[in-house]
């Protein structure tokens, strides 16, 4: 019997495959945002001003 040291590739296929998932889910995200600021575009841009609302009270 050979003591082998665990290969580290699997863990490096598997952190590629999660940031590939990651990256789709994202893109698929901001489709679908958008997607629904173009299908209700008041509560869109209600979503907005909340938003700038928010960044004005945010304190660095």
């Amino acid at each position: 019997m050979q003591d082998r040291v665990p290969d580290q590739e699997p863990e490096a296929d598997r952190e590629a495959e999660r940031r590939r998932r990651r990256a789709q889910f994202l893109r698929d995200l901001t489709e679908a945002r958008e997607l629904r600021d173009r299908v209700q575009p008041r509560r869109a841009r209600a979503a907005r001003m909340r938003q700038a609302v928010r960044m004005r009270t945010f304190r660095w």
